[in-house]
């Protein structure tokens, strides 16, 4: 069985990090390289940077930004945030990311996912994807969550991994920053369509989450959180020690 992955989440706007909930109220937490350089000594498996404006704002991902991170961590570092074209991906690959998530762009030319994993490998194109619940059933939101697009999004998760996506995160507006868990049912109506890792973001509150996750939802691979670990109300490597008591395996 593969080891669950522990996998913090850097929200970036205008070069620092921030969290608000469910995507709104945003506030400053710190500086992205200080956050890095904790986690990669932390026993974080990996990092997530995303650039949260840059696809809303219509521009590029901060790349200095980027490159002081790469510069600085030791684990598999995924970037995303106004990639809408494979020469963003290749531009983000040069800043030293290990792999490129992609969501409103995707959602705009859905090609992308296809054309970018042919050109990198399957491996290095993560599909995000933000749902929350709509007239009974989970729908996809672009633009940071901002716009609704219609789309159903365990449909849109099957068509990502048909595309070439490697792995998909799933963030669930509805959960995000409330701290009440993860979006048990929509991690699960995705996992049950797709055989590709997801990765479950939104909700998480405490270490029990985490259990609860991969207890629940067996296909999930990874949890991913902001917040809880930022502001060090749950430590990394104490979570693992506390998933490996329930019998989950993880890397210590």
């Amino acid at each position: 069985m593969l080891a669950k992955r522990i996998i913090p989440c850097l929200d970036i706007k205008d070069g620092r990090v921030v969290k608000g909930t469910n995507f709104l109220g945003l506030q400053d937490v710190s500086s992205p390289v200080e956050l890095a350089e904790y986690y990669n000594l932390s026993g974080a498996d990996e990092l997530v940077f995303y650039d949260i404006t840059a696809s809303f704002a219509g521009r590029k991902l901060f790349a200095d930004t980027l490159v002081d991170v790469a510069s600085r961590v030791f684990i598999p570092l995924t970037v995303g945030g106004g990639i809408n074209t494979v020469d963003d991906f290749d531009r983000v690959l040069k800043c030293g990311a290990d792999k490129v998530s992609v969501n409103s762009g995707a959602i705009a030319n859905p090609s992308l996912v296809g054309e970018a994993a042919r050109k990198y490998g399957n491996q290095c194109v993560v599909l995000s994807i933000d749902a929350k619940r709509v007239n009974g059933r989970f729908e996809v939101f672009s633009k940071g969550g901002r716009v609704p697009t219609g789309i159903d999004a365990v449909e849109w998760a099957y068509r990502g991994q048909e595309e070439g996506a490697g792995e998909l995160v799933v963030n669930s507006i509805d959960t995000d920053g409330v701290k009440q868990g993860f979006d048990l049912e929509m991690l699960s109506a995705i996992c049950d369509r797709v055989k590709i890792p997801v990765i479950a973001s939104g909700g998480a509150g405490c270490a029990e989450h985490f259990v609860q996750l991969f207890e629940s939802v067996p296909g999930v691979d990874a949890g991913l959180a902001a917040s809880i670990f930022h502001f060090k109300q749950v430590d990394i490597k104490e979570l693992k020690k506390l998933l490996v008591s329930k019998g989950q395996p993880v890397r210590l």
